[in-house]
């Protein structure tokens, strides 16, 4: 009996294993599923970009995420393979083991039967419990015999159960040798794409290498460009902060009429929160690491803070968010919930929405048409606009900043990954 339960519980064990190996293998299976797919909206924005491109800065910088994205794929097919290799090696262990013991087994079951045979011949059942010299050792004899039949017949169930366990781990195993080929094939394929993309960014790198100067004047421009709606984004939340600080300061000297608004809290640089504002603004912080992107689809063409420009490395760039490129026609959404502060025309051809959420603000810059309006409530992923298309470049690209009261932060950190 212990033999059995045994086998039960290894049996359940075993289950249990499977079940988990499955799950990492459908989990991976699903991110492999999501890079592909990314890297099908990438190309997708290529071929747009290549069709109006002037420059071959932006394909580069498309080039660049879709060579990320490929070698993404080609570290989860190579971990999809080593926990496959493992997976197998562990079942050839367990096939291994189970065809010792179904051998141990089988032998003593035909020692069993043998010796169970020449007993019968020698002296029936029921003789050997009538020969019995008093009832309590005929019961004792009769509990024996009942219990060696039980014992004779778990060892059968047993021998079964190891046989189909058997069966079971081949079939497993045959299954995932046919999985591991698979996946062996497709990374060998993913390299070789890899191999011809590097090829053909370094094409693009030698062909941006002769507008060097060009290239670093532009880059110079779009960097004051940059630091001028900055400064424009700075003023505009400040002004926001005061009025909003102006207000809570009126309300309180209604209540209270022999205070009079203090000009300090006026013109602070950090919101006065209502009991409403900061149960907003903890839910917006509570979600940091899992808000939605700006947009549907996308990628970090340039990221946040002081960096290295993506081709001259000695080149220093600075960026007040995160710059997404995404599709022709996208439309920006917002982040959270929360309430419209400013509607804002930062050029002829680029309008901006800023939206606060307690003591914390969301903007959204390069947006040719806006379809909200100051003190308009928002919900999450709501389109509040359409991201821009450079006549120029043919890029989408929308910028995306947070900030708590006027201190930037990096949005990366607070976007979901993806």
């Amino acid at each position: 009996m212990p033999k059995f339960l045994l086998s039960l519980i290894f049996i359940c064990a075993t289950t249990f294993m499977w079940a988990q190996d499955d799950s990492q293998q459908e989990k991976l299976e699903q991110r492999k599923a999501q890079i592909i797919q990314e890297i099908r909206d990438n190309e997708k924005m290529l071929q747009s970009v290549k069709k109006k491109e002037k420059s071959a800065v932006n394909v580069f910088l498309i080039q660049a995420n879709k060579i990320k994205l490929k070698e993404k794929l080609i570290n989860t097919t190579a971990k999809q393979e080593r926990l496959l290799s493992n997976d197998m090696y562990i079942n050839q262990l367990k096939v291994n083991k189970l065809k010792r013991e179904l051998t141990v087994l089988k032998e003593d079951y035909s020692k069993m039967i043998l010796k169970s045979y020449k007993s019968r011949s020698e002296q029936s059942r029921a003789m050997f419990i009538l020969s019995s010299e008093s009832f309590l050792q005929a019961y004792k004899r009769a509990q024996y015999l009942k219990q060696y039949t039980a014992f004779r017949k778990n060892q059968g169930l047993e021998i079964q159960s190891k046989t189909a366990q058997l069966v079971d781990f081949n079939a497993k195993l045959d299954g995932q040798r046919k999985v591991k080929k698979k996946i062996i094939a497709e990374n060998q394929k993913e390299r070789l794409a890899l191999e011809i993309e590097k090829k053909e960014q370094q094409k693009l790198v030698n062909a941006i290498k002769k507008d060097k100067n060009k290239i670093a004047a532009d880059i110079r421009a779009k960097q004051k460009e940059s630091k001028n709606i900055d400064r424009q984004i700075d003023r505009l939340i400040r002004e926001a902060i005061a009025e909003a600080n102006r207000k809570a300061a009126l309300e309180k000297a209604k209540a209270n009429p022999g205070t009079a608004p203090s000009k300090a809290a006026v013109s602070s640089s950090r919101i006065a929160l209502t009991p409403e504002d900061k149960v907003l603004a903890a839910d917006f912080k509570a979600n940091r690491g899992r808000l939605p992107w700006p947009v549907e689809k996308g990628f970090v063409s340039l990221g946040y803070g002081d960096q290295p420009h993506p081709l001259y490395p000695s080149v220093t760039v600075h960026n007040s968010g995160v710059e997404i490129t995404t599709e022709q026609g996208a439309s920006a959404r917002a982040v959270f919930e929360g309430v419209v502060a400013k509607v804002m025309i930062l050029s002829p051809v680029n309008k901006a929405v800023m939206i606060q959420h307690g003591d914390y603000f969301t903007v959204y810059q390069n947006l040719s048409s806006v379809s909200v309006s100051q003190g308009d409530k928002v919900n999450i992923k709501q389109s509040i606009g359409k991201v821009r298309t450079s006549g120029d470049t043919g890029k989408t690209v929308i910028k995306f900043l947070i900030l708590q009261n006027t201190s930037n932060n990096n949005p990366e950190g607070w976007l979901q990954n993806r």
